[in-house]
């Protein structure tokens, strides 16, 4: 019998018993690689394990610690992804592909490890908005934190991606602190294995923090409950069903095909770079992942007489840069499906979009001749080869173009009269993950976006500014969301720390600015304070929020303000015009500077001898609130608003809440300092 693929779950491996299951083969050449199978596992146990055990797990750990256990994973599976190299070949991957799923899903743990720590606090609640004020006298205030969902994240994936696949919904989940059970794909699960057995042998998944199941499992959807999370990649008709069979107030994101478009500006002829990009990116969707990809181009939506020139086009560069083959032979740049029922499937897609009118004007779904790994060249029946194809429609309405998605190298030809016209054409889709325009022109940039945004979870302009840049039409990127409205499954993945806030609950929290400022770990006005010793002797670890610095009044004259016009060369009319500034309608005479009264707060509130404070590095939210004359005077008082520590440094930051108040006692300025911290006290 061929060897069964285990499963990870309750923090050791699993095999079933039987002999039963699903054979997989090598994409290429129909080899037998691995039996998937997961009959008897313990489907209430692995969830009951993420909920108590994993739950614990991370819910010991602050944003930054799950940060900086990303990173490590990264550098990991960056040591072993050869390993992953060669594994993926077998699914029909060529070196390109496997950077694509392998690479990107170490780059999707970077980018979250990073962004974790300079846009999350080395907390485990995140704020969202500033406080609202619900009293007069600030005794009660409201604020919208979020916290962590108390369940578990079961990912469904595609097969096409299963590094970059699992790793995305991984990686902001692990973040928010919610554990994961991963559900592959059965034809490339032995990779998802893989990735999983990496981290597992390196001891970096904490108890209960991931789990694996190889193999389908009938039922698991009905155990979900309050505080669970599935997010799934997939056909629109699978995502449907599951979506039915969730639980009530189990979340449930989707990300599913759908009929993408590329549109070729009319500005992009064909002695333009646009329109040379503009081929170049439909042939890197045909090819790459044999355009396995739930972001490839489906409909390139062209001007009309255009399709001629772009089949020409595609042609020419077909011949020249795509092999077609087994990724272990020399040369392949393309290789087959992932597996022969793929195959046969793409083959009936091809012939239903035929049958509704559309004509081969490119390429030939029947058996290719194709480079075998020993560089010998000819037909292989057990291989999934699809060559690629370009399907033209006369009447680029025909519903079936806009509806039919054959998964693979596969793409149709549309004609637009103008640019209304090819708007209405994109939304034809009824909803996509991403539409490409390659065009240099603004104004017709503009125009399709206000025609195509609406139907479209992104979109990307592709001209020759950006050719050698852009990420490309069918890549996603950690840092935008990834996701679309309607077909496309109406979820949302990605997008930096937004993905990380899918995982958490955001609730409105009202109360005193004490309770406040313990839920959130960020001073309140209002909230306790302390004067007994100047806050910026003390080093992080001594430093409490409402530590507090308060200074007397300085008092400002004509000569301060001429003074420091003179020296920053800011000698505008407000300050040194007596009679023009008694006319403007907010000062009614001449005005301290704001950033004069700035560098005095500094001056009134600093405690200059060297000590734990290292560095300001900057100030956020100043606001200018009363003017101030000369005659008047300031005072400031700084207090620690928030604590950051770092978690491999030696310091931390501290954000201070400043405010600036004049002899009347009326607030001036407002603003936030930032500084860096020495987390020990000085020795001695």
């Amino acid at each position: 019998m061929t060897e069964v693929l285990p499963s990870f779950v309750q923090g050791s491996w699993w095999t079933p018993a039987g002999e039963g299951g699903v054979v997989v083969r090598d994409a290429s050449t129909g080899e037998e690689i691995v039996r998937v199978d997961a009959t008897g596992i313990d489907l209430e146990g692995a969830l009951a394990h993420a909920r108590s055990v994993g739950q614990r797990s991370l819910g010991a750990l602050t944003f930054h610690q799950r940060a900086l256990l990303l990173k490590q994973m990264a550098l990991v599976l960056t040591e072993h992804k050869e390993e992953l190299y060669a594994l993926s070949l077998r699914a029909g991957s060529t070196l390109r592909d496997s950077a694509n799923d392998i690479d990107g899903g170490i780059g999707v743990l970077f980018t979250y490890s990073s962004k974790g720590r300079r846009e999350l606090p080395n907390a485990q609640v995140v704020v969202d908005g500033p406080a609202e004020p619900l009293s007069k006298d600030g005794s009660f205030l409201g604020r919208h934190v979020y916290t962590r969902l108390p369940g578990a994240v079961l990912q469904i994936n595609a097969f096409n991606f299963p590094v970059w696949g699992a790793l995305e919904k991984f990686a902001p989940a692990f973040l928010a602190g919610v554990p994961t059970i991963v559900k592959p794909a059965t034809p490339t699960a032995y990779i998802a294995e893989a990735w999983v057995r990496i981290l597992v042998d390196a001891g970096l998944v904490l108890d209960g923090t991931l789990q694996l199941i190889s193999g389908a499992v009938p039922g698991l959807l009905e155990r979900l409950r309050l505080g669970d999370l599935v997010a799934f990649t997939g056909s629109a008709s699978t995502a449907e069903g599951l979506r039915a069979q969730t639980p009530e107030g189990v979340r449930f994101t989707s990300e599913t095909d759908s009929i993408n478009a590329s549109v070729l500006g009319p500005d992009a002829t064909p002695d333009t770079p646009e329109f040379d990009a503009y081929v170049t990116q439909l042939l890197v969707e045909l090819t790459t992942k044999a355009g396995q990809k739930c972001t490839a181009i489906r409909r390139a939506i062209v001007p009309a007489g255009m399709s001629a020139p772009l089949a020409d086009a595609l042609r020419a560069k077909l011949e020249e840069r795509v092999v077609l083959g087994d990724p272990r032979g020399e040369g392949v740049t393309m290789g087959p499906l992932v597996s022969v029922a793929q195959r046969d499937e793409v083959r009936r897609q091809v012939d239903a979009l035929r049958a509704a009118g559309g004509e081969l004007i490119l390429g030939d779904v029947s058996e290719p001749e194709v480079r075998r790994a020993d560089g010998s060249t000819g037909l292989a029946p057990d291989g999934a080869f699809v060559a690629p194809t370009l399907i033209g429609f006369a009447d680029p309405r025909t519903p079936a173009v806009h509806r039919i998605e054959a998964f693979g190298p596969v793409a149709s030809v549309l004609e637009y009269s103008d640019l209304e016209d090819a708007a209405r054409l994109v939304g034809e889709g009824g909803g996509s993950l991403v539409t490409s325009v390659a065009t240099r022109d603004p104004a017709t940039a503009a125009t399709l976006l206000a025609g195509i945004a609406a139907y479209n979870g992104r979109v990307l302009f592709l001209n020759r500014d950006d050719a050698r840049t852009s990420t490309g039409h069918g890549a996603p990127v950690p840092h935008l969301v990834h996701g679309g409205p309607g077909r496309a499954g109406g979820g949302e993945e990605l997008g930096g720390i937004r993905a990380v806030l899918h995982h958490m609950q955001r609730t409105a929290v009202q109360g005193t600015p004490e309770i406040l400022t313990a839920i959130t770990g960020i001073w309140h006005t209002g909230a306790g304070t302390d004067r007994a010793q100047h806050p910026f002797r003390k080093s992080l670890d001594e430093l409490r929020l409402g530590d507090q610095v308060e200074s007397g009044l300085r008092e400002l004259s004509l000569e301060d303000v001429e003074a420091f016009a003179h020296s920053t060369g800011d000698t505008f009319y407000a300050h040194m015009d007596e009679e023009a500034a008694a006319a403007n309608p907010f000062f009614g005479g001449r005005v301290a500077h704001g950033y004069l009264l700035v560098s005095w707060a500094a001056g009134l509130f600093v405690s200059p001898e060297p000590g734990p404070v290292l560095a300001n590095y900057g100030l956020e939210n100043l606001r200018f609130v009363t003017p101030v004359r000369p005659g008047d005077a300031i005072r400031v008082t700084l207090t620690a608003k928030q604590i950051t520590p770092r978690e491999t440094e030696e310091y931390g930051e501290v954000r201070w809440d400043a405010v600036i108040h004049n002899q009347r006692d009326e607030v001036v300025a407002t603003y936030d300092v930032l500084t860096l911290v020495e987390k020990e006290p000085a020795a001695g």
